[in-house]
């Protein structure tokens, strides 16, 4: 059998095996974060997120089919597309290294059986490690775009190594016009992709030239960066912002439609290109026409945009930006409703805003484009080169100046911005996340710099203990913790020595690969400019720096081959060399890894979205805000059909003119909001931001009044600003609404449990400064809605994001419910006023509605599914459990806290959990259940002791702790918690044990 069918079929075998190993693992629903969004978009080609990802949602929307119409299936085969991709991924990355490989070593006269076996082992070493690495496998088994943008990544870097192989054969740069389609193709899925291109032109450089000097190198990078800043922001921005213009022109000037600026210019391009490729082929000119052909493979590869505009026309119900026109269709691709991260230039952290630079925009009316003002950016007092310190949120502030040790008051310095840069976003943002895949993993909690939560570890005592501390007193929580790997240096060792042995042999072959493994990498860093204290993880951004380096893990195998041969006979050093690569690389790595990415027992996703939905009364209206509590509702609602008669409304997305106009609509069964102010007056730059002028009125407006004052055009009802022009303002924070109880009663708006507490007039205050378009919908709807329908907003949602409603907010489960209705002088006295729950509901709720993911059973839960459980058995069952008890409900008390004990996990998860079951432990005692209450009881003081003394070495072991003394007050608090709980349960042995743990804390902390 011949190489390349050998190679073709191993290659083959590598993907198949890891595709095998994927859908064995992958999730069989929807997932958390964008997954629910893409799951829903995907399924009926409706517009995801911005900059959106067209050719990601048209092939999963062919995976959705094999689903054979069981929407409760179409999640796991979205799924399955994304293994698939990724078992492909596996396959171009083998072909890879045994490109490089086989350019490498001398290849005999007869190729020999030892020959093949280093090329072949080589690629699956390389290949296996890959896909068995932490970053890549959680993305192999969910439905996000990271998946197929590898994949695209892996295509195009294989390609140009086949192009090298045929360079000196007529036709080969074919192989360059297909790099070129496949980048304009993964535009429609992710940027990354295009990171490869000063890598590929490196290879380009080293096979063309006849002489490599530095000039030349120097010359090929500089041109690479050109073509990727030309089709990272040509060809994806400029030239729709060029379109956007012509437009402008034949719609404004010429009085012609809409869009035929556009056709003028599709034309003109089109015209322009086939004259070119005439022109450079008639006159020999080879290069032009090679390069023309390429721009033309780029475009109709980025034209599966043309979906976004398609669908965006269509207004479907998921409809971001609603891209249905040019300058909507450039917002959506320039993510307009996204902050921008300063790259160049920008303020320090403390810097005060003394300026506003303005742009003109346009926006689509009736006949014509109309043009705005507005706000393109800020400028500071203080401004710096290459901003790395720049954010003026105040948690971010405090964290700046944490971490750099700067007192109160004392300002930055452009030292500051580099210390940040290499300790931070290099250190933590990206080394971390390296060393996590290549040398092992303390654990999936995320890490905001403690020294047991999210850290890189090797398995070796010694050097972990030196770095870390506290391993001689590891708790049984973190020795068994699935998510616990090490992999004891070696995958990044054998990367190493394979990088040390292509650097002796290839220098060009080890800049091609420098190249690709620092732009995947480092350059992301640079441009994601990344702010500490992230909603999650970021290691998914940088799985292409990590293909790079498996590519060095594969050739590894070789390297060790070569070393082995100085001291045994050619044979054994061929076996041993191999066997420690297989041992080193994918072997450990799949045992390492496999228990804490196997998802296929995973639902809680789903089953908290259902919750969420359920908690809902018919034809409700409900409020959310993040990604956890409403891409698995749309999900939820688009795919499965659950609860169509629920308006799902992102409070957050309200602030868009184009979500206020869709939020009037009808989706599915549930009606539209009942928002009466005219699109006219809440057009894009037309109130876009309403301030606060204090005119000290004595009493609470209306808020009939305050909405006609604020979308008023009478020039009295409206201020100068610095800027000169007139604008809208309110004059009063203080609002109110009148009540009619009869109408309340009439249309059972309020439940029994509540009419009691009906108030004749509902008045609040306005938190903010300013109100947005989110604030005027809130009004809108207060002042039409007549409590028709009922209105909920989601428990994830902010107070300051409320307008200042959260006093008349009834709990009900995951959402809390509208209702004109005061709390009690009793529920003051007990701090209920802030959330007032209906008791009645909840329970129903939890008893007979609610499903828990499977989690009681799971071997493994990610961060985000026991971070929420915890979260559930304090919010949901141990608020409910305490509320039944305090009306004298103890039975039903009993009931809540042994659903508790039967759905929620076994085992202890964080510090967090100890204090967060106290009410289900007090109910189970109260209720007779002695022994399961102290069978929790025992399960989180064996935690709280055993993580205790193992945060107690850190404080021996480290000068400096961080967030860990938040563990230890909440330790403490459980302690004092359970005190109290045993005194009255009468539990002399468990309390006796408390009062020993209490007494040793005591000595260390100085407790009272």
């Amino acid at each position: 059998m011949t190489y390349n069918k050998l190679n073709t079929l191993f290659g083959l075998a590598c993907g198949l095996v890891a595709t095998l190993v994927y859908i064995a693992t992958v999730e069989k629903t929807v997932s958390w974060w964008d997954c629910g969004e893409f799951i829903a978009c995907a399924y009926k080609l409706e517009v995801a997120h911005q900059p959106g990802a067209p050719l990601f949602l048209l092939i999963q929307n062919v995976f959705a089919n094999l689903a054979l119409g069981n929407t409760g299936q179409i999640a796991y085969w979205m799924n399955i597309g994304s293994a698939v991709c990724s078992g492909l991924t596996v396959t171009f990355l083998f072909w890879t290294i045994t490109a490089i490989a086989k350019k490498i070593l001398k290849k005999p006269q007869q190729p020999t059986f030892s020959y093949y076996l280093q090329l072949f082992t080589a690629g699956a070493v390389g290949a296996m490690a890959f896909s068995f690495s932490d970053t890549f496998w959680y993305s192999a088994v969910e439905s996000e775009v990271y998946a197929m943008s590898s994949l695209c990544t892996a295509v195009v870097f294989w390609a140009i190594f086949k192009w090298e192989a045929r360079a000196d054969q007529g036709g080969s740069d074919r192989w360059l016009i297909f790099i070129a389609f496949v980048m304009g193709l993964s535009i429609g899925v992710h940027l990354l992709n295009l990171l490869a291109i000063p890598a590929i032109g490196m290879v380009v450089y080293f096979k063309r030239t006849s002489h490599i000097n530095l000039k030349g190198i120097l010359t090929a990078f500089l041109l690479g960066l050109l073509v990727l800043a030309g089709i990272l922001w040509g060809v994806i921005q400029w030239l729709v912002g060029f379109a956007s213009k012509i437009d402008l022109l034949f719609v404004n000037s010429l009085g012609l439609g809409f869009g035929s600026g556009i056709l003028f210019l599709c034309v003109l391009v089109g015209a322009a290109l086939v004259y070119g490729l005439f022109y450079s082929h008639r006159n020999r000119k080879y290069t032009l026409n090679t390069a023309l052909l390429m721009f033309c493979f780029i475009l109709f590869g980025y034209s599966s945009y043309t979906m976004v505009l398609i669908r965006g026309k269509a207004n479907p119900s998921l409809n971001n930006n609603s891209p249905d026109n040019v300058f909507s269709f450039l917002g959506y691709l320039g993510r307009e409703q996204y902050t921008r991260e300063p790259l160049v230039k920008g303020p320090y952290f403390d810097s005060k805003a003394v300026d506003i630079e303005s742009k003109t925009g346009y926006r689509k009316d009736e006949s014509n484009y109309t043009s705005f003002t507005q706000v393109d950016k800020y400028e500071f007092d203080r401004e710096t080169f290459f901003p790395r310190i720049y954010s003026q949120d105040a948690n971010h502030q405090a964290y700046y100046r944490s971490y750099l040790k700067l007192k109160e008051g004392e300002r930055p310095q452009f030292s500051d911005n580099f210390k940040f840069f290499f300790h931070f976003q290099l250190g933590e943002m990206y080394a971390r996340y390296f060393l996590w895949n290549f040398v092992g993993r303390q654990n999936d909690k995320q890490g905001y710099g403690t020294y047991s939560e999210g850290n890189w570890i090797s398995g070796m005592k010694t050097l972990d203990n030196w770095r870390l501390g506290g391993q001689d007193k590891l708790p049984d929580s973190q020795k068994n913790d699935p998510s616990r790997n090490t992999y004891f240096f070696l995958p990044l060792l054998l990367g190493i020595a394979g990088a040390v042995w292509l650097y002796k042999k290839s220098k060009p072959n080890t800049l091609v690969l420098t190249l690709l493994f620092v732009f995947t990498g480092v350059a992301i860093v640079v441009y994601l400019n990344q702010t500490p204290l992230q909603p999650r993880e970021r290691d998914y951004a940088y799985a292409g720096s990590f293909y790079a380096f498996a590519i060095w893990i594969g050739l590894g195998a070789i390297a060790l081959v070569r070393f082995f041969k100085r001291f045994f006979h050619s044979r054994y050093a061929l076996a041993t060399g191999l066997s420690f690569a297989l041992l080193g690389g994918p072997i450990i790595l799949v045992h390492q890894n496999w228990d804490d990415h196997n998802r296929s027992e995973k639902s809680l996703a789903r089953d908290i979205a259902r919750n969420y939905l359920e908690t809902c009364a018919p034809n409700a209206i409900l409020f959310t805000y993040g990604d956890h509590d409403t891409f698995p509702l749309w999900y939820l609602q688009e795919v499965e059909g659950v609860r169509p008669d629920v308006r799902i409304v992102v409070l957050s997305y309200l602030t868009g003119d184009w979500y206020m106009q869709q939020a009037k609509k009808p989706t599915y069964q549930a009606a539209g909001l009942p928002i009466v102010i005219p699109a006219e007056k809440t057009k894009k730059g037309i109130r876009d931001y309403i301030p606060f002028i204090d005119r000290e009125l004595n009493e609470a407006v209306d808020v009939q009044q305050l909405l006609q004052f604020v979308t008023s055009d009478n020039p009295d009802y409206k201020v100068q600003l610095n800027s000169g022009n007139l604008e809208n303002y309110f004059p009063s924070k203080k609002v109110k609404l009148t009540i009619d109880k009869d109408e309340i009663l009439k249309k059972k708006a309020v439940p029994a449990y509540f009419q009691h507490a009906i108030v004749p007039t509902m008045e609040w205050e306005i938190p903010g400064d300013h109100l947005t378009r989110a604030d005027l919908t809130l009004l809108s709807l207060l002042e039409n809605n007549h409590w028709d329908r009922p209105i909920y907003f989601s428990n994830m949602l902010p107070s300051d994001i409320k307008l200042g409603l959260d006093k008349y907010l009834v709990n009900e489960g995951f959402a809390s419910r509208l209702m004109p209705v005061a709390s009690t002088n009793e529920q003051q006295a007990a701090g209920e006023i802030a959330a007032l729950v209906n008791v009645e509901a909840l329970y129903d709720n939890i008893m007979r509605k609610y499903n828990w993911g499977n989690i009681k059973d799971a071997t493994y839960l990610d961060t985000d599914s026991f971070r929420f459980s915890s979260m559930y058995a304090r919010d949901i069952f141990g608020k409910t459990a305490r509320l039944l008890l305090e009306n004298g409900k103890v039975k039903q008390a009993g009931e809540v806290a042994r659903k508790a004990y039967d759905q929620l996990p076994n085992r202890v998860y964080a510090m967090s959990d100890a204090i967060n079951y106290a009410d289900v432990i007090d109910s189970l005692y109260r209720s007779g259940q002695s022994q399961l209450a102290g069978d929790v009881v025992d399960r989180n003081l064996n935690y709280v002791a055993q993580n205790m003394e193992y945060l107690h070495q850190l404080v021996l072991d480290k000068k400096y702790l961080s967030f860990e003394w938040n563990d230890i007050q909440t330790a403490l608090d459980s302690v004092d918690r359970y005190q109290t709980i045993l005194l009255a349960a009468n539990d002399g042995k468990r309390l006796e044990r408390l009062e020993g743990l209490r007494k040793q804390y005591q000595k260390w902390y100085g407790i009272e």
